[in-house]
């Protein structure tokens, strides 16, 4: 969710929210929930030129359940963006319409069983090859070499984020999860907020944020400011705000594991209403029933058996300010992970 998220955030955040999904509502509320969630049709603008889809083993004759559980491995694009507009998205430094950003960036690999998971960053000043993009009013976008990763959302938003990604890791993207400025301040604050430890003392003005090194309780808005955060660590770029994304995955995972929802229906709906009011899917995860499905195969995750890496980069030759893939370790990582 970097800036949110993006929340999954963060991300990372959204693997949060699904699992939280996992015990569901009933009447009037599952309707509320289900209608919540914005999505794209992200399958139907790309087409059939792309990654093929993973191997889906069957299951063994006369085992099969009425409805059983997705147990092969899956790939979701997660984003936190500050692309919806509004008062609340503008007081969390969200942007306008016109200024879509996604500066959170994160393929959720979950492996065949669903019993380990591995977040992999990717750093928004990542150069690349953008792909020519399809756009909903008609037309496409350049192919834009040496551009900016995050460009692609800003000029085509999820479909154009789907397709980079696929196109610079030859992996197919099975789901696609965004996640928005305000959402994820809410989710947080739903869960009665995340315990977060740091490492060193965060000092940034850009994100609001003073943190002495050691562990802290964040309300939604201080978390969220802490996976924007970049200026007050390190060396300032985009590489540490990144590690501070991925303790917030952790720290948002072992926070669900610990909260016990359902004896609170009061909560588990806060979590449920924050959770799918900031979320936008591809078609495949578009209603709570799909989402609850997902989370439910979820359920043998431990947050410990959910690893964080970022993609290795070394600086550009062209700009000592952006990043280009470290070859062949970048392309290694992407093969482990079909």
């Amino acid at each position: 969710m970097g800036r949110r998220s993006r929340a999954l955030k963060a991300a990372g955040l959204t693997l949060a929210a699904a699992l939280v999904l996992g015990t569901g509502t009933a009447g009037w509320a599952y309707w509320h929930l289900n209608d919540n969630i914005t999505s794209v049709d992200i399958d139907s603008a790309l087409g059939d030129n792309r990654p093929a889809r993973a191997v889906t083993t069957p299951t063994p004759s006369g085992s099969a359940s009425a409805s059983p559980l997705p147990t092969e491995a899956v790939n979701i694009l997660v984003l936190g963006s500050d692309s919806r507009s509004g008062e609340e998205n503008q007081e969390l430094g969200g942007g306008d319409s016109g200024g879509a950003r996604s500066d959170t960036a994160m393929v959720v690999h979950i492996d065949a069983g669903r019993t380990g998971a591995t977040v992999v960053s990717i750093p928004r000043d990542t150069l690349v090859t953008r792909p020519s993009c399809p756009l909903s009013s008609g037309g496409s976008t350049a192919l834009a070499h040496g551009a900016m990763f995050n460009t692609a959302y800003a000029v085509g938003g999820p479909v154009c984020a789907v397709k980079t990604v696929e196109s610079i890791t030859n992996v197919r993207m099975d789901h696609y999860i965004e996640v928005d400025f305000s959402g994820f301040a809410k989710l947080v604050n739903a869960l009665g907020g995340v315990t977060v430890t740091t490492d060193e003392d965060i000092d940034d003005d850009d994100s609001h944020l003073h943190l002495a090194a050691g562990t802290h309780h964040l309300n939604g808005k201080r978390a969220l400011a802490l996976a924007r955060t970049r200026h007050g660590i390190g060396d300032g770029s985009d590489l540490g705000r990144i590690g501070l994304q991925q303790k917030l995955v952790k720290a948002l995972l072992e926070q669900i594991a610990s909260t016990d929802l359902l004896t609170s229906p009061t909560k588990l709906y806060a979590v449920a209403d924050a959770a799918t009011g900031s979320l936008t899917t591809d078609t495949g995860l578009n209603s709570l029933a799909e989402l609850t499905r997902l989370a439910e195969s979820l359920k043998g995750l431990a947050a410990e058996n959910v690893s964080t890496v970022t993609l290795p980069v070394v600086t550009a030759p062209s700009d000592p300010n952006r990043v280009v893939a470290d070859e062949p370790e970048a392309s290694d990582l992407w093969k482990s992970l079909t």
